[in-house]
């Protein structure tokens, strides 16, 4: 077996934000894209020789291909030890899992979330440390600084690796280990879960569909819900993980799943709708015509956490990124647990999360997570509110609703504004940051302006500062606009622009409740005057 130095050139446009590298499937089938990505990890990384490297994808096009790439690269740094699920595919949570329990050095996870996949779509690659949580901000800065400058890389000659079927065999003098990427996942959350009290659910009639978006967590999904816990067969649709997603958009939402959201409104509705992203690390909600949002969610993961033996005792806090509605806070301030806001970035868990500051944390993009992994993790979560159902022998529109007696209800909505115009988005930020002194008892239609400031975030566990996340209004009537930009598109731009509004009154028709705020916040923001027409608006 040869080990040889490729020469390569670097590409500019390689920058590795909070999810990792992620640009159009096309950009990464240019000569040596990939190649260069990787090398730039291995060579920020030291301490690896002969240590365990964990290889996943989300089994979206281009993977086949670069996973072998990989293999190659990766032998040719000195890896001892590569595990690779069969077929290459491992979600994004199973690599964290793994990674604790095979103690591996760390791992590289072949994705790009929730973002479309197939030749016309995304492609990502990121990395996750030895603790299974996504690298942080300095070693994604790290990898960046490397891609720009890099002028070689190491690769062997060899055969691609069979990934058809589970098995071992060695490359030089690194183990290849082939493994079912399901079972370890699937041990683990019936250490965590009690599947006998979901198993009779189950028995006793229960129904649910859960959609895999043709995404990683299909087979993952048949195996737990349909085989191990009971459910009937043909309760996971969209089942099998394809490469173009089969031209699903896998992103679990009343937009992107609206099939789902269909039949979970329709007169034919099953007890639980559910289903979860391009690479299993999110999820969405859905009782009998009812919608149960991410921050109500997250709400009641918290009120009902210490319910599940894993973790009785160990409710040490909770986090929010801030773009999510503080329905949490509420719950955590009733237990006297401590509740944090981060900026948007999984990444930002991490700490509280080691440091055992917080025990559950979450996001308003419907990802969810706690200590078990050190990701935000889709099945995780439908399995806790599958434990929660069959605790309580109660819908989710009760235990929805129950929450909102106890606190209040907090309305929210988010609008997702793509222009491949970036420099508006840049402008709009930039004047509003400019205005907000001014901003001050600004008085609209239906609200004035209480405080106003950019958010800037300082880690408790490192004191590590993180500046200019985006723009937080607080407004009277319990209301609150927080605009930013968001980093994972593979091109263009996005605004978000997150609405909540705390109500004491839960039985409103959100749309109708929202729709004064909405009229501020366009009046405020400027959106026209900056982005124009040439937009692509999503609500959620």
């Amino acid at each position: 077996m040869n080990i040889f130095a490729v020469p390569t050139k670097p590409y500019l446009d390689q920058k590795f934000g909070t999810s990792g590298l992620r640009k159009k499937t096309a950009d990464f089938q240019q000569e040596n894209y990939l190649e260069n990505a990787v090398q730039s990890i291995f060579d920020c990384l030291t301490g690896f020789e002969g240590k365990t490297l964990i290889i996943g994808s989300d089994g979206r096009y281009y993977s086949a291909h670069a996973v072998q790439v990989i293999i190659k690269m990766a032998i040719a740094n000195q890896f001892g030890h590569i595990i690779i699920g069969q077929e290459g595919i491992l979600s994004t949570p199973a690599v964290s899992h793994l990674i604790q329990k095979r103690q591996a050095f760390g791992a590289l996870i072949l994705t790009a979330s929730h973002n479309p996949a197939g030749k016309e779509g995304d492609f990502g690659i990121k990395y996750n440390i030895s603790t299974g949580a996504p690298a942080p901000a300095n070693l994604g800065d790290a990898f960046s600084d490397r891609c720009s400058k890099i002028d070689r890389l190491w690769m062997i000659q060899s055969p691609d690796v069979d990934l058809s079927y589970q098995h071992e065999e060695t490359l030089g003098s690194t183990l290849i280990e082939v493994i079912d990427p399901v079972s370890d996942y699937a041990q683990y959350m019936q250490e965590i879960f009690d599947f006998e009290a979901i198993k009779t659910l189950f028995k006793n009639g229960f129904k649910m569909t859960f959609n895999a978006m043709n995404a990683v967590t299909g087979p993952y999904a048949k195996y737990i819900f349909e085989e191990l816990l009971g459910a009937e067969s043909g309760t996971v649709i969209n089942g099998t993980p394809l490469p173009d997603f089969g031209g699903l958009h896998p992103e679990p939402n009343l937009v992107y799943a609206k099939d789902l959201v269909d039949l979970a409104y329709s007169e034919n509705a099953p007890d639980l709708c559910a289903a979860s992203d391009g690479d299993g690390d999110r999820y969405m909600i859905l009782g009998k015509s009812f919608f149960v949002t991410p921050a109500d969610s997250l709400a009641v993961l918290a009120e009902y956490i210490e319910k599940i033996p894993f973790y009785k005792g160990k409710f040490y806090g909770a986090a929010r990124s801030m773009p999510t509605a503080d329905a949490l806070d509420a719950v955590c301030h009733k237990l006297k647990k401590e509740c944090y806001q981060t900026p948007t970035g999984w990444k930002f868990f991490g700490s509280l999360l080691e440091d055992k500051k917080i025990s559950l944390c979450g996001e308003e993009s419907f990802g969810a997570g706690s200590f078990h992994v050190m990701e935000k993790d889709g099945l995780w979560a439908i399995l806790f509110w599958l434990n929660i159902l069959a605790i309580t022998q109660k819908t989710p529109q009760k235990i929805v609703t129950e929450l909102w007696k106890k606190y209040g209800r907090v309305y929210a909505k988010t609008y997702s504004y793509h222009t491949n115009d970036t420099e508006a988005v840049t402008h709009l930020l930039d004047s509003l940051s400019s205005r907000i002194p001014g901003l001050i008892d600004l008085s609209f239609d239906d609200y004035s302006v209480l405080k106003a400031s950019i958010f800037n975030y300082t880690d408790p566990v490192s004191n590590e500062q993180t500046t200019n996340q985006g723009i937080i209004i607080d407004l009277s009537k319990g209301a609150r606009i927080f605009v930013r930009a968001s980093g994972t598109s593979s091109s263009g731009a996005t605004l978000k622009v997150y609405l909540s509004q705390k109500s004491t009154d839960i039985q409103s028709d959100p749309k109708d409740l929202l729709q004064p705020l909405e009229k501020t916040a366009q009046d405020l923001l400027q959106i026209q005057k900056y982005l124009g027409d040439k937009v692509e608006i999503t609500e959620t």
